[in-house]
């Protein structure tokens, strides 16, 4: 009973939610874009010409976001078909997506070689195969058990940092989704082993009670 009055109040909630009405209004799949918008235009994140790798992309609000903007910019850039982005846009998650317009989507797991071999397949060779910004919203399904959640979203937070060492430029971004709790201290220290400049986020649309906040790290420390 307590359940089903629950889920009944986070579905009263979720309708009301101003950005989701927004997210329906402006065709896009996830209120979270406007997490991603947020943060862009406080840290000018997207720039023309880019790279962006967004990891765990399904549903695809943040690709879409990334798509509209690159093209927005590319308005500026007469190489740059009309209608079309000034930039690349990758998309990998295990799970199914939508095709979205000028994003590349891989099904697969960017851990596996299978994965990763075919997201490198797709990026520039003449910028070496790396990467500008690479985006990760990813969050793991929660089991109330604190430890346990933490570790979880631990594990994802190193996944995209391996990656982000291996792939980025060394002026390139690194953005994560990450829980405010046990856990995100370290979180953070791993980020500042690995950037130049950290810096934590919680933009408006991230719902107030939510002990959800993004890390951004920029700029790589030389490895040598």
């Amino acid at each position: 009973m307590a359940k089903n009055k629950f889920n009944k109040s986070w579905l009263q909630d979720h309708l009301n939610d101003p950005y989701v009405k927004m997210a329906q209004k402006e065709g896009y799949r996830a209120r979270a874009v406007y997490k991603l918008s947020e943060i862009d235009e406080q840290d000018r994140l997207i720039k023309a010409g880019m790279t962006i790798v967004d990891l765990g992309s399904a549903p695809g609000s943040w690709s879409q976001y990334a798509r509209n903007r690159l093209t927005e910019l590319g308005k500026n850039n007469p190489k740059v078909e009309s209608g079309k982005p000034d930039g690349i846009i990758i998309a990998i998650d295990i799970l199914p997506m939508e095709d979205i317009a000028d994003v590349s989507f891989i099904q697969g797991d960017f851990r596996e070689d299978e994965g990763l071999k075919a997201l490198e397949a797709l990026l520039p060779a003449d910028a070496g195969g790396k990467v500008d910004l690479v985006l990760s919203d990813m969050a793991p399904n929660l089991s109330g058990v604190g430890v346990a959640d933490a570790a979880r979203m631990a594990f994802l937070a190193e996944i995209a940092l391996d990656f982000s060492v291996q792939h980025l430029k060394p002026e390139g971004a690194l953005l994560i989704k990450c829980f405010n709790g046990s856990g995100y201290s370290q979180i953070v220290e791993s980020f500042k082993k690995v950037f130049k400049t950290v810096a934590s986020r919680k933009p408006k649309a991230s719902r107030a009670k939510s002990s959800e906040i993004f890390l951004l790290g920029r700029d790589l420390k030389s490895t040598k």
